[in-house]
């Protein structure tokens, strides 16, 4: 028997993902598309992520995964451990068995002190409480922009196409964190689950992708991959429609602006949750759209 009586390896077992996301897709629809967008665009669920499984004769009844998430915080390099797809079918549920198989992912991950950290997105951090998890505040930046006529030169991501394709990875692998409060470097699985399926917009004389969507006159600007941070105005000035306030969703402290105004926001219902040290606490932050898991 293993040390880990729920710890399942998608490598040694070629049917695991299907038995998995047959409880995702019940729990969250919708996810196994997204997952199938992610695998297309070579980054897939089952590299990244260590799957704690309970099941119930051949089905899986109960799921908590645990993967890898290089981060920058407060200046410092560190990984921490992402707490994602928390899921139990519902007519299993109340019995214990999510709080078995959460027990067991805490004892691995703070075996050996695998990681100092952990962190999660929720909707229902109540869940969390009894296991040393904590609500950490998050915060939204808007910036008043005055109208100015701009040459477009932002063009979507087409990743039917190989140098689309290979643009994605070398920046992804090559990104410099989009903060120095709370930022993300070369990390792949989680961007490509939560971004792949959107437009990704890239300006190829700043060499920079930009997860953002337009509404009315209002720029909302979820994250930012490039290797060089540049200023608000620089990315402005690729946008054809005035653009009067801009909403930033992460720390916007290496864009250059001014007259910054942050307020508490719960991001998509959900709330960030920490394990453990966590540098940034208390500072004004939020984990980008990109990373959330």
């Amino acid at each position: 028997m293993s040390q880990y009586r729920f710890k399942q390896s998608f490598s040694d077992d070629p049917s695991l993902s299907d038995k998995l996301f047959d409880l995702m897709e019940v729990t969250f629809p919708g996810l196994s598309s997204l997952a199938e967008c992610a695998r297309k665009l070579g980054a897939s669920w089952e590299t990244a992520s260590t799957p704690f499984i309970r099941f119930h004769d051949d089905i899986a009844i109960t799921h908590v995964g645990v993967l890898e998430i290089p981060m920058q915080i407060m200046g410092q390099r560190l990984t921490v451990g992402g707490v994602h797809g928390v899921a139990t079918r519902a007519e299993y549920r109340r019995r214990g068995y999510y709080r078995e198989v959460m027990e067991e992912v805490l004892g691995y991950c703070d075996r050996d002190r695998l990681y100092e950290t952990l962190v999660l997105t929720t909707p229902q951090p109540e869940f969390y409480l009894p296991f040393g998890f904590r609500v950490i505040e998050e915060h939204i930046f808007k910036v008043k922009c005055y109208p100015t006529s701009s040459t477009y030169s932002f063009r979507v991501l087409d990743f039917t196409n190989t140098k689309d394709y290979t643009l994605l990875h070398r920046l992804l692998e090559t990104r410099i964190h989009v903060s120095n409060i709370v930022g993300v470097v070369n990390e792949k699985p989680v961007f490509c689950v939560n971004e792949g399926s959107r437009p990704l917009y890239y300006a190829e004389d700043l060499d920079l992708i930009a997860c953002m969507e337009i509404e009315d006159n209002r720029l909302h600007l979820f994250d930012l991959v490039t290797t060089q941070i540049c200023p608000l105005k620089n990315i402005l000035s690729k946008i054809p429609q005035p653009i009067k306030e801009v909403v930033i969703y992460f720390s916007p402290e290496l864009l250059d602006v001014k007259d910054v105004q942050a307020f508490p926001h719960t991001f998509d219902e959900t709330v960030l949750m920490v394990r453990g040290n966590f540098a940034a606490e208390g500072e004004k932050f939020m984990l980008p759209r990109s990373a959330r898991c």
